[in-house]
Parts: structure tokens; C-alpha cells; sequence
């Protein structure tokens, strides 16, 4: 590790920090130290620090927002990539628009209401990042990322750039092939509509008061646990099956939204990943359904929960 900090502070890539602890960097507000935490100044800064790090095979992944991602307590070992300002870029072309990875997938949409766009109202109500909505097919309200993009450049671990059509991405529920192609997405085109301003914002308006009312938005959390069955909802099975305020240690199981675990304050890695696979026993117990995490897990923690991911 000694060995690529050198070469990475060497070739001036960016802010490098050395045992950095990544739960600031998360929404959960969970997660143990990074060997280090590179933040690229640039765009070509980023591509370098990619090739330097798989020319000495080191372990990497990028952060984006820290929405669906859960830390292990012990940490990372290896390069914690940290992309903001780099790729936070949005352009207006008529009905075209890019965005790059980092830019906040709520604040998009909240431009594009601006422009009299329709298409991203759905948005409004995810807290993640453009890159991180692309990667999962990120959705809600009845739509999704793959109803409304047009192309993803994407950064593979060699280095090389490609630019990849919506219908390369192979998109399904909460899937992409970008989980089985390790890459990063640097800037997405989504392709809208022109529509009515009112109508826009009152969509937004509405999507957004349902969500203050549901969500435990003041609480630190990761969005959405489980992805939901076929023909189901995640939080119904949950209330259904009377976990809601179940709780290990600091993690518990949202008393507003049953498909939300929230952090008490002290939660840690360890505490989430018992009481998901409590509420998974629980709901195959009841209900013979096997729940599906949605959330990234990554460092030193349990492998079979990793796997389903």
C-alpha cells in the first residue's frame, strides 16, 4: 500500500487522505477506515489514479453521495475513490441532458423542472448521486433511470472510456450490467420531455410531502433495504409481519417506513447486517419470501449478504 500511496502522491492525482474513517462519507453515517481516500482533481486525474491503482492491483470502489451503502466497521483495504466537484457538471440541450456522476439525482431533477422538462419528477425523492441511480436503475412513483436515459459514459477499469446505450446497460429491476462489468459512470444523458410547468412541480410537490410523510428523512439512513418481490412491497411484508421499531443495538427498523433501517447514533455495520438478516428470517418464516438487500456493502464485513448484491 506504501508502494501506490507513493506513485499516487507523485503524480499530483488529487487530496489524498491516509486512514480516513468513511462514515462521514455515507448517509447510514457507518463505516470504519479507508487505507486512503483519494479525491481526484480532474477528470484525467481520475482515469490516472484508476490505472495506477489496477497496474498494482490494489483494491478500489468509488463513493459517490453514500446513499445504499453500508461500510464495514473494520474499514476498507484499499483506495477509497471520492468523486464531487470533478463530475458534477450538468448541461441543457432541448430535451437532452447532462449530468455528470456526482451531481445529486435531486437537485437534477429540480433543474429540470426548472427547464419545463418532464420525465424526473420521480427523482425528486432519491438521495444518491446520477452515477449511483445509473449503476442500480434507481426508481420509484412508478418509474425508473431506464425509462428516461439515453446514454452512460463509463469509465472501465482499464482506463478506457466508452459510452454505452441505455439498451447496452441489459436494465432490469434495480439491475444494471454495470454490476457484472466493474466500471465507473462518469456522465449519463437522459432524454425528457417538454411539459407543463404547474403540472411539474405539483407532481414534485405532492411526491415530496408523501415522502416527508413516510420516510424517516431526519434519521440517519440509506434509503430503501430491500428490493421488492415480485408482485409485493418490501415495507408491507415488514409492517405486516410486526417488525417495525425492531432493533440491534444502535440499528432499527424505521417506526415510519417498515423498508428503512435507521442508524440511533451509534449504530454499527455489524448491528445492520443482524437485523436484516433477522427481518429475512423472519419474512421467510411468515411469508416464504426471501428478501434481497439493495444496499452496497463493501470492506471487511459478512460475505453471503455482500453476495446479493
Amino acid at each position: 500500500m506504501l508502494q501506490i500511496i507513493t506513485e499516487l502522491q507523485a503524480a499530483q492525482v488529487g487530496e489524498i487522505r491516509l486512514n480516513e474513517t468513511l462514515a462521514p462519507y455515507t448517509t447510514w453515517k457507518i463505516g470504519g477506515p479507508a487505507d486512503a481516500l483519494v479525491i481526484p482533481e480532474t477528470k484525467r486525474k481520475l482515469i490516472e489514479t484508476i490505472k495506477l491503482l489496477n497496474s498494482r492491483q490494489t483494491p478500489w470502489f468509488v463513493i459517490g453521495r453514500g446513499s445504499n451503502l453500508l461500510v464495514g466497521d473494520n474499514g476498507f483495504r484499499g483506495v477509497v475513490i471520492k468523486i464531487h466537484e470533478v463530475l458534477e457538471n450538468i448541461r441543457f440541450e432541448g430535451t437532452l441532458v447532462y449530468a455528470g456522476a456526482a451531481c445529486s439525482f435531486v437537485k437534477l431533477s429540480r433543474l429540470a423542472a426548472k427547464e419545463g422538462l418532464t420525465g424526473l419528477e420521480f427523482a425528486g425523492g432519491i438521495p444518491g448521486s446520477v452515477g449511483g441511480a445509473v449503476y442500480m436503475n434507481a426508481g420509484a412513483h412508478g418509474s425508473d433511470v431506464s425509462h428516461i436515459l439515453k446514454e452512460a459514459e463509463v469509465l472501465l477499469q482499464s482506463g478506457e472510456t466508452v459510452v454505452m446505450q441505455k439498451e447496452d446497460l441489459q436494465y432490469a429491476y434495480r439491475h444494471s450490467l454495470l454490476h457484472l462489468l466493474p466500471g465507473i459512470v462518469t456522465e449519463a444523458v437522459f432524454e425528457l420531455s417538454y411539459g407543463d410547468r404547474k403540472e411539474i412541480a405539483g407532481a414534485m410537490a405532492a411526491y415530496r410531502d408523501r415522502r416527508l410523510r413516510t420516510q424517516p428523512l431526519q434519521m440517519a439512513c440509506a434509503g430503501s433495504v430491500f428490493r421488492n418481490p415480485q408482485n409485493n412491497y418490501a415495507a408491507k411484508l415488514i409492517e405486516t409481519a410486526g417488525l417495525k421499531g425492531l432493533r440491534v443495538g444502535g440499528a432499527e427498523v424505521s417506526t415510519q417506513h417498515a423498508n428503512f433501517i435507521v442508524n440511533t447514533g451509534r449504530a454499527t455495520a455489524q448491528d445492520v447486517l443482524a437485523l436484516i438478516e433477522q427481518i429475512q428470517a423472519a419474512i421467510q418464516q411468515q411469508f416464504g419470501i426471501d428478501l434481497m438487500p439493495e444496499v452496497l456493502v463493501v470492506g471487511d464485513i459478512d460475505t453471503k449478504l455482500s453476495s446479493q448484491n
